[in-house]
């Protein structure tokens, strides 16, 4: 990679904000791009990337119930361990949402409410699970570290008023308990330098009555981790980038196995990083292992007006596709889903020098024939 468009990415990433703001995108892409409406046809396999299932009923569904990352760690000689890595795995949870209205005789579970002119659908959403795990590099060579995933199951209401405070109804949303476990082990593979890596395993029970029916994947996703995504940080020593690793290391760099994810660097330089391997560009101090094919140093485009959750594209035909939606498709996706409903009414706000901005950029210039 050109030494100066890899600088510019590497600049673009260091921001921790920005890491921040690229693992959020990534972690809800299979979820609210376009945002999703219950009746569109292409809908009807929402949850379809980063899911761990259950160990018990996954390979009955073709899907895996692990996810293994695996990095290099350059020390440049600090002792093992001095090295002080975390590693976040972050996934959502699939939450089924019902609705419920205030009626004659009491709440009643209904498919649809409208109250004032807002309407509310029963369906499905995802909030994010976080496990930390924070190790020293030298603890886990001899035996790896483990932590747990354990969420229990729970349900949350939450009232729906009317224009006159009056109770009208209520979204009533569940979810089941997840069940798991996040190992990190280390091994050395040259002189300084070691392979980390990350297993994430689901053993959450599977109550699927028969795992092989039709619909049984979609069910399945209520016990999954959906879009799981691994975060690894290094303030005193430096992860080695596998797309474009310093010669010496290319070859461990090829020996690392990654199942279900793709590890890329995120940033350089961030603070408290007090390191003596020096940042060319091959790598870091964070990594981000992500079920969605990235570059090192990705970053969402500056151009993008606020989360729109589609990877490091410009926003402009997501955009337009949203606001070429007929208004009763408009009217269901706000109902289906609270985060749409705030992606619609931000493409809805757009003036238009906005949108024009949108059209394009110039990102460089380089001389004609020059490797990209």
């Amino acid at each position: 990679m050109d030494e100066t468009r890899r600088a510019e990415r590497r600049e673009a990433a260091r921001c921790p904000e920005k890491v921040e703001k690229i693992v959020r995108t990534c972690l809800y892409e299979g979820y609210l791009l376009w945002p999703y409406r219950r009746s569109a046809l292409k809908n009807t396999k929402r949850w379809t990337f980063g899911g761990i299932f259950p160990r018990s009923c996954a390979a009955t569904l073709g899907e895996p119930h692990r996810m293994r990352t695996q990095v290099l760690v350059d020390t440049a000689g600090r002792p093992a361990e001095a090295v002080e890595v975390t590693v976040r795995v972050r996934f959502l949870h699939v939450v089924d949402r019902g609705v419920v209205r205030e009626g004659p005789d009491g709440p009643e579970a209904v498919d649809d409410l409208t109250v004032d002119g807002r309407r509310y659908l029963a369906w499905q959403e995802a909030t994010e699970r976080e496990v930390c795990l924070p190790v020293t590099l030298g603890s886990v060579l001899s035996r790896p570290a483990r932590t747990a995933v354990d969420v229990p199951a729970g349900t949350d209401r939450e009232p729906i008023e009317d224009g006159a405070g009056r109770a009208a109804g209520a979204l009533v949303r569940r979810w089941n308990a997840l069940r798991g476990t996040v190992e990190v082990g280390a091994e050395p593979v040259g002189d300084g330098v070691y392979r980390l890596t990350v297993g994430i395993v689901n053993t959450t029970p599977c109550a699927l009555s028969d795992p092989t029916a039709l619909g049984a994947r979609e069910e399945a996703c209520a016990y999954a981790f959906v879009s799981t995504h691994t975060v690894l940080h290094c303030p005193t020593a430096r992860l080695v980038s596998l797309i474009d690793p310093p010669e010496r290391l290319r070859e461990a760099a090829a020996a690392c196995e990654n199942q279900g994810t793709w590890p890329v660097l995120v940033d350089d330089d961030t603070d408290g990083a007090t390191d003596e391997t020096g940042g060319d560009g091959s790598s870091a101090h964070t990594v981000l292992s992500s079920p969605v094919t990235l570059y090192d140093f990705p970053e969402v485009a500056p151009e993008s007006p606020g989360d729109l959750f589609d990877g490091t594209e410009i926003d402009r035909l997501l955009i337009l596709g949203i606001l070429s939606l007929t208004e009763e498709e408009q009217r269901e996706a706000r109902a289906c889903d609270p985060r749409a409903r705030e992606i619609l009414d931000r493409c809805a706000a757009l003036d238009h020098d906005e949108l024009l901005a949108l059209h394009g950029a110039i990102r460089e210039f380089r001389p004609l024939g020059e490797e990209a």
